[in-house]
Parts: C-alpha cells; structure tokens; sequence
C-alpha cells in the first residue's frame, strides 16, 4: 500500500471536520426557516387576531432559536480555525524541508512559494469561502419550499437561482487564465525584486536604479494588466449578479403582490416566500464574491501538490556511527539544473580521515558544483558521494549535518546573534561549544571586539559585519562542534593577514584532531598545507595525487628550481606552487 504524503494527511484531518462542519450547517440552514416562519405567524395570526400575548411568546421562541443559530454558526467557525491549524501543523515542516531542498537542487525555482501557498489554502478552508459551498446543498430545500408556497413563486426563485450559477460559472471561465497569468507575473516579480535588493550597493554605486526599476515595472505592468482585466470582467459579472439579486426581489414581491391580490397566499406567505428566496440565493451569491480566493487556493493546492510529487517524502533513515571522515567520490556525473548541460564529467578521488584535499582549477570549471555534491546539496545524474562508505543520500540529513563544515564561497549568515549562528541555531546550544568552534576557528577575539560580543545582531545576510567577519564567523560555524568532514570553498577570499594566519592554524589543527578537510583554493599558503591536490579543468579531473608530487617538473627542467630552493630554504614543491597566485587555476 503507497504511503501517504503529508499533504494526503493533512487534507485527512480536515475530512472529521468537514462531516462535522455539514452537520452543523445542517441546522443552521434548518434555523434560517425562523425568520420566514416568524413573518408568516405574524401576518396570518397576530395581526388578524391583535393578539399582545401570541406576539410576545412567537417572539420569545424566534429569539431562542436565534441564539441557537448564532451559537452553532460561531461553532461551526471556530471548528474550521481548529483544523486549519492542524492543517497547517502537518505541513508547515514537510513544506519547509521541500521547499529547502527543491532551492538547493534547482536555484532561482522560486520555490518558498509554496510557504504561502500553505496560508492561501488554510485561509479559504477556514474563511467565509468554504461556507458558502457547505451552504450550497441546502438551496435546493429552500426553493422547495417557495415552490410548496406557491408555483408560481417557486419559478421566479429558480429562475433567480440557475441565473446566479450561469453568472458564477461565466466568472470562472472569463477570469481563470487573466487571474492564472497575473499570479505568474507578481511571483516573476517579487523573485525579481528579492534577488534585486540583494545587490541594493551594487545598484547604487553603479548608477543601475534606472535600469532596473524598468525591469521591475515592465513585469510589475504585467502583473496589473493581467490582473485589470480579470477585474474587469468580474466587476461586470458582480454588477449583473447585484443588478439580478435587486430584480429578483422585486419580482418575487410583485408575484407575491399579484397572488395575494387574487386570495391565492396570504401577505405572510408572499414576505415568507422573499425572505426564503434571498437564503436560497446567499449561498450562490456568496460563491461569486469569493470566486477569486477559491481561485487563488485552487492555484496554491496544485503548486503544493506538483511539489509533493517532485520532492518526495523524506525517508527515515537508520542512525549510523559517526563517520571518521573518509570520503570517497566514483564517477559522478552532474548537470545544470533543469537542463542537461553537462557541469561534472566522470569525477572519482578518494580522501582519508586526517586528509587535507586541494581542489583547484579555473573559473568555471565545476570546483562549486562539486562541492555542493560532496555536502548532500545537489543530488549527482549518476555516480556517487560516499562519506564512510554511504552515500550521502543514505545518510539522515539531521545526522549527517552535525559531521559536516561547510563554508560556501558566499558566506551568509542568517539574522539573529554570533552565538547563534556559530551554533547553527541549536535549541539548547553549550556556551563552551561555541567559544571552543569560535576559538578553533580563530574568531573568539575578533568576536569579542563587536559591540556586543557574542550577542551581536549579525542583521540579515550578515549585513552588520564586514566581508572578512562575516567569513570568521562562517568559519567557527563549520568547524562548531569537531565536524569529521570540513569543506572550504575560497575560504580567504575577502580575509586579511591576521584573517589567514587564523584560517592556517585551524587547517592545521583540524588535522592534528585527524579531520578530513576539502579546500577550493588558489592560495600557496593554503596549497602548501594540502596532502593531495586535484585539478579540474572543464568539468573533469584534469590531474590528481599527492601534492608534493603534483607540482614537481620533469627532471631536465627543474635544475633552476632546484638551485632557487636551495638559495631560498624552501622545498621545490612549495616554490613552485608559488607560481598558481600568477595564473587563474
């Protein structure tokens, strides 16, 4: 038997509450006969009999089943709230953790979306929209009952009824694709403007704000055009549903008029049968007015169901032993996401715990991408990642986190304090954890020089710290807690000397406590601490093995090199590996 998805259980949840949600409507459509029944006990008995007493009981009752009315309408309500946050309970983690994953393997999808897709469909199913339909069942039993008053009456509400439904269908078909294309358009938009305002410096130093704003309101347009002419044509539809509703009501009034006149109902039943009418037509009415949020949640639960279906659910995993750090890469393959551009070709070189790897090559030659499969962030077309012998899609994602570094090229620390970042948001973090991973790192007393130490708000992106803060802070958040695998992707690119002394020493002392380390870099001050280099070049492994074998020349053309080593102290390794800082590798 398939097993559900979170999205399956949480609709589930909902199922207990809709039944209970149509019972209560039950009655509160059955209480909506009190009014009618109200005005028909008046016309025909108290006013013929002028009887105070009668007057008042009928009154007393009506007022009684009123209040039972208004008490299972706030019921019924509260019971949709309920459940909506149930729903929303159920999902909000699964959605999260997809709409993670779905970034991170396929960038700019623009998939926290779906976050809001969440709030879209809860709000309709719990809002006056999810009402209207549980209402609808019932109109059938109210233009009964104007056709038992007369049928003559029952025909006019009818007629009133399927006219109001054309119009509501006519709102859907003439607004879906305009509504559908302006949703579009606005997330085009604000995925536009949130990667925009990233770059909010870039844009000022450079004189760009013209250009962009362009940019930005040639979609912006868009979006409005989309959106004026789905307006438009349910502004016209509203207009002829409210121009129907009014002469529906004189009709119903003037065929009430004309039978009363001929003695064939009573002036009771005539206000009976309009008051009846205008519950039969509430439901429908309602429908049209909330078409759009019923448009927009229908919208939502298909994105959130497309994405259900691209990420699935995450397996439970066994809990395995802590890794010691051997990494192990066979033939992996890699493409750009969402096409099939070739990124990796064939990539394989093993790394053991204790090991520190040099990863160099020229721009664009897949060093990111690489380091983005060795982290679980991109899945491989084919080969795998094996950390311990695993690989890293059999590890659990929770575990495996806690044995992993990672500093990216662009480091970006998320809004709260130093402390929490370093401790990578732990619920109940120890304060000596995170001195000894901003110790390690080399960062405690730059840390301690902000404003306020630990507690400093680091602002979103890590925009209230520098370039090279921002990277010592990335630093001890990779190394926090002894990871057993840390990767560094151009970790000195914005450092300075004082910056890379630290980053050297904790290289080194990362591999006296026998950690593997990964290192992107051109650097020959970091290149000389590596035990194995590889060099990719489009894609492919270009050359691989030791370092100090990787950059020796042939014997016949080394005897300068060798003489330069030996005026200088430096091995011939090293001297040569000052040459890389002069080439783009």
């Amino acid at each position: 038997m398939r097993k559900k998805t979170s999205l399956q259980i949480a609709y589930g949840k909902f199922r207990s509450t809709f039944i209970a949600t149509i019972v209560f409507s039950f009655f509160t459509n059955l209480l909506m006969f009190v009014g009618p029944l109200y005005m028909l006990q008046v016309y025909d008995r108290v006013l013929s009999s002028r009887n105070e007493m009668t007057l008042v009981m009928i009154s007393v009752i009506a007022v009684a089943l009123l209040v039972s009315y208004g008490l299972l309408e706030f019921t019924r309500s509260r019971l949709l709230v309920r459940a909506g946050m149930q729903f929303d309970e159920v999902l909000a983690n699964p959605v999260f953790h997809r709409v993670v994953k779905q970034q991170t393997t396929l960038p700019g999808s623009n998939a926290q979306i779906a976050l809001r897709d969440i709030d879209k469909v809860r709000e309709f199913m719990t809002g006056q929209g999810i009402l209207a339909f549980f209402d609808a069942p019932w109109v059938p039993l109210f233009l009964a009952l104007c056709f038992a008053f007369h049928p003559l009456l029952g025909a006019v509400a009818t007629v009133g009824a399927v006219l109001i439904f054309i119009l509501a269908l006519t709102n859907e078909f003439a607004t879906r694709i305009a509504l559908e294309d302006a949703s579009k358009a606005a997330q085009g938009a604000n995925h536009f403007v949130n990667t925009t305002m990233q770059n909010a410096e870039v844009i000022r130093a450079l004189g760009m704000e013209k250009q962009l704003t362009k940019r930005w309101l040639d979609q912006h347009d868009e979006m409005l055009a989309h959106q004026a002419k789905a307006s438009d044509r349910a502004g016209s539809i509203m207009a002829s549903s409210k121009f129907i509703r009014m002469s529906l009501q004189i009709a119903i009034l003037g065929t009430g008029a004309y039978l009363a006149i001929h003695q064939l109902i009573s002036p009771g039943i005539m206000i009976a049968a309009s008051i009846m009418m205008g519950r039969a037509l509430a439901p429908v009415e309602q429908a049209v007015g909330q078409w759009k949020q019923f448009v927009a949640a229908r919208s939502s639960h298909k994105r959130l169901k497309e994405l259900f279906t691209l990420v699935p659910d995450q397996e439970e995993r066994t809990e395995l032993p802590a890794p010691k750090g051997r990494l192990i890469v066979e033939q992996l393959f890699a493409t750009v996401p969402g096409t099939r551009d070739t990124l990796l070709k064939g990539i394989s070189f093993s790394v053991d715990s204790g090991e520190i790897l040099a990863v160099i090559g020229p721009s664009g030659s897949g060093k990111t991408s690489l380091v983005r499969h060795l982290v679980g962030a991109m899945n491989p077309v084919s080969g795998a990642v094996r950390l311990d012998g695993t690989e890293m899609q059999h590890w659990d994602p929770d575990q495996v986190g806690r044995y992993i570094g990672y500093l990216p090229q662009d480091v970006k620390l998320f809004g709260g304090s130093v402390a929490e970042n370093v401790s990578r948001f732990a619920e109940e973090p120890k304060d000596a954890d995170i001195i000894a991973a901003a110790t390690l790192s080399g960062a405690h007393e730059m840390i301690q020089k902000l404003n306020d130490g630990y507690e400093t708000n680091v602002g979103d992106g890590g925009m209230f710290l520098s370039g090279g803060q921002r990277q010592r802070v990335g630093l001890a958040r990779a190394v926090y807690r002894d990871p057993s695998l840390v990767i560094l992707d151009e970790p000195n690119s914005n450092l300075d000397n004082v910056g890379e002394q630290a980053l050297v020493d904790c290289i080194q002392e990362l591999k006296k406590m026998n950690k593997t380390v990964i290192l992107v870099t051109h650097k020959t001050n970091l290149l000389a601490l590596s035990d194995k280099t590889l060099m990719l070049v489009n894609g492919a492994v270009e050359k691989f093995g030791p370092t100090e074998e990787f950059f020796q020349k042939p014997q016949a053309a080394s005897g300068a090199t060798r003489t330069a080593s030996q005026a200088s102290g430096r091995s011939p390794a090293v001297l040569q590996l000052s040459t890389i800082e002069k080439e783009e590798v």
